[in-house]
């Protein structure tokens, strides 16, 4: 390790949605880039405090275009099968990310390499996810659509809240970080790091050893919160929609939460605090960091990055 990056303490930053397409109005490429762009000046910053950095991002509506592309494209071209969209965004979105990210480096006079690498995470065959597929991805169908694919393509298919038909897949949970090894050398030679784009390409391993993809997704935070208990990070950052995290949230008498235990933690878990579709995977992947020694966890909106590291927002969740 370099003597520079040994100084350092790392920082793990999970970004989400709202980091890259701020609303529904602004989802094309170019708008994509500037709330890349908004958001890696945040990152910057941190870089400039004097942290070792490793990025990682959601995927979920960019893996919904290029399935909709395919859709759309059925009679013209061959489909793309989950686990290749999730490759192809963590290369779009990762160039993304490490460009705007080197310019706003340079702006500060920063001099370090930025680098984006494809990730797989191992899942197990056996996870019981893959016997009850829940994660809607995709376009939305017709129920006769919807079925002719659950036929053809052996897809499972469900209807969604009243707006029509979808796909769902498994969200099974990550073991293993294949790239890890690689993640590790990089932040030795002090390089900053954008990966496990998506929560990882999800792939098996055989008896054998070998590596094969598998349709499913992956919890961006989930397998964010195991890059950060296995490189032993300093702090594990989730970016999200919110300054906050929230109790009775949306209820007139919500309240925002600006420091909590593990124990609080579980304990608003237990009690049903959180949403599945939302903030809770988020506390989860908190909680599986902080036990497994992890020292601090914050979540908050990508403007309020620095700030929060310096304890002057988010939501602070320790031991």
């Amino acid at each position: 390790m370099t003597a520079s990056a040994k100084r350092k303490k790392l920082a793990i930053i999970a970004i989400g949605g709202n980091s890259l397409i701020s609303d529904s109005r602004s989802m094309s490429v170019p708008d994509q880039y500037r709330a890349a762009g908004e958001t890696s000046r945040h990152i910057s910053a941190l870089v400039k405090l004097g942290y070792r950095v490793v990025v990682t991002h959601g995927n979920g509506p960019q893996v919904g275009f290029i399935l909709l592309r395919s859709e759309l494209a059925k009679d013209k071209l061959h489909s793309v099968p989950l686990e290749s969209c999730v490759a192809d965004t963590q290369g779009a979105i990762g160039y993304q990310i490490q460009q705007t990210l080197k310019n706003e480096l340079h702006r500060l006079g920063i001099v370090q390499p930025v680098g984006t690498l494809v990730t797989q995470c191992v899942v197990s065959a056996n996870d019981p996810a893959f016997k009850n597929p829940t994660k809607p991805i995709g376009p939305f169908y017709t129920e006769e659509e919807a079925r002719a694919h659950e036929v053809k393509d052996g897809w499972t298919v469900r209807e969604d809240a009243g707006r029509g038909w979808r796909r769902v897949v498994p969200s099974p949970v990550p073991r293993e970080i294949v790239e890890e090894p690689i993640i590790k050398v990089l932040l030795e030679r002090d390089v900053i790091v954008v990966a496990v784009g998506g929560g990882g390409i999800p792939v098996t391993r055989t008896r054998s050893g070998r590596l094969k993809g598998c349709a499913a997704v992956i919890d961006k935070d989930a397998a964010s919160s195991l890059l950060a208990q296995n490189l032993k990070a300093d702090v594990l950052i989730i970016s999200t929609a919110v300054n906050h995290v929230y109790v009775n949230f949306g209820k007139p008498d919500q309240r925002p939460i600006y420091y909590m235990s593990l124990k609080e933690a579980e304990g608003h878990v237990k009690d049903g605090q959180f949403s599945a579709g939302s903030m809770l995977p988020k506390i989860e992947a908190a909680i599986r960091y902080l036990k497994a020694g992890g020292k601090k966890v914050i979540i908050t909106q990508p403007h309020l990055i620095e700030s929060s590291v310096v304890g002057k927002g988010g939501t602070h969740i320790t031991p």
